[in-house]
């Protein structure tokens, strides 16, 4: 019998991300930036309790198996297929936002290239090369990933 509750959960989830991203993007056109460091960290975070937990659910799921319990060993594969999918989550979101920052500091430092402001478009050049070590970033890990 199949768990409907937690599709519903995952689908809501993914709809609360692509709401999150469309907000971003108008607010990239707009000029008003909604992410913060505070959300980059929450993200990383988020990355690292999914491999944390496919690390233990892959034991707990070893450890079952060796003692035959199979309890055990359900609710180790059960953890290590969360956090594979909260990992792959976080990655492609980081990616979305890698590619979002490359978008706004390019864009931006035309804006401010017309405008003869150094400043600013020194800050968006910074932007752009921030957006786009993390897209990298987030491919690489993504990369790995598939081929393992």
């Amino acid at each position: 019998m199949t768990n409907n509750t937690g599709n519903a959960s995952t689908n809501e989830s993914y709809l609360e991300q692509a709401s999150d991203l469309a907000s971003r993007a108008i607010g990239t056109v707009t000029g008003t930036n909604t992410s913060t460091q505070t959300d980059e960290h929450k993200h990383e975070a988020k990355r690292d309790d999914g491999s944390w937990d496919q690390t233990i659910g892959s034991a707990k799921e070893s450890v079952g198996n060796l003692i035959g319990n199979q309890t055990l060993r359900r609710t180790g594969a059960e953890q290590n297929a969360a956090g594979k999918e909260q990992e792959a989550k976080s990655q492609l979101q980081n990616w979305g936002e890698g590619i979002e920052n490359r978008a706004q500091g390019a864009i931006g430092s035309i804006g401010a290239a017309v405008t003869g402001n150094r400043s600013e478009e020194d800050k968006y050049r910074d932007l752009h090369d921030e957006g786009k070590a993390h897209q990298l970033s987030a491919e690489a890990d993504m990369i790995k990933k598939n081929a393992a």
